[in-house]
């Protein structure tokens, strides 16, 4: 971990539930404080979640990291509040998806371009464009089979932001090839990123980092894969992370 301390670390991409939100869905004052001392030392701080902009753009704005934004992970990439990328699901695979949920009588949202829905569908799925789709399944029996028919198509990305629950996005979409694209635009490399999350859909991401963070409420694979565990969310996780490697 010696080599890890003397990283130049230019980019931190931060998860925003389970990482810098609260259990109240709040940024708390410290790791508020920790984003603005590793902003003023010129290193760029990004948001790099599963929600969409509609539900993330506000904590953003009050943080002031509006240069660039991942969302819906990775299926959009904004920059300065213009959308720079916007990578969608095949209309087919929503509505297979959507109709797997009722079949198997699960909890279900999907993410449109404008739209976050929840256990409702528009009457025409094919009248809007698909960002992401997910499962909300307490049932392990029924989430192993759901999963086991996804896994099964090779055009979706596979992934969670809890342990109940399944996300999907269109294949080859993650956080980390969101994050290659800003670094490309901000001319570094992956080596010199820290990456902090919680849950699957943020593996990628820290495997491919520079340094790789996991929260002290990760799920095992995620602090498995990490270089290094923080705190946990409730506990200030972010700014733990931020003032021992950047600060």
């Amino acid at each position: 971990m010696n080599d890890k301390l003397n990283r130049d670390i230019k980019l931190i991409a931060l998860d925003m539930d389970g990482t810098l939100l609260n259990e109240k869905q709040e940024i708390s004052e410290g790791n508020r404080q920790a984003i603005n001392k590793a902003r003023e030392k010129g290193v760029t701080v990004i948001l790099s979640t599963g929600r969409s902009i509609l539900t993330c753009q506000e904590y953003a704005k009050s943080l002031n990291l509006l240069s660039y934004v991942i969302t819906v992970n990775g299926s959009e990439i904004w920059e300065r509040g213009q959308i720079l990328e916007r990578n969608p699901l095949q209309t087919e695979l929503v509505q297979w998806m959507w109709e797997l949920s009722q079949s198997y009588k699960t909890n279900y949202w999907a993410t449109s371009t404008d739209h976050v829905w929840r256990n409702q569908i528009p009457e025409c799925i094919a009248n809007h464009q698909w960002l992401k789709f997910g499962f909300e399944i307490e049932d392990d029996e029924i989430r192993e089979s759901v999963l086991k028919l996804l896994l099964n198509q090779s055009q979706l990305e596979i992934s969670n932001s809890s342990p109940v629950n399944i996300e999907i996005n269109a294949a080859g979409i993650n956080k980390a090839s969101a994050i290659v694209k800003v670094c490309e635009r901000l001319n570094i490399s992956m080596e010199n990123v820290m990456a902090i999350g919680d849950s699957l859909n943020d593996i990628a991401m820290i495997q491919q980092s520079g340094l790789g963070i996991a929260m002290g409420n990760a799920q095992k694979a995620v602090k498995e894969s990490a270089d290094w565990v923080t705190a946990s969310n409730i506990e200030d996780g972010v700014s733990e992370a931020i003032r021992y490697w950047i600060l």
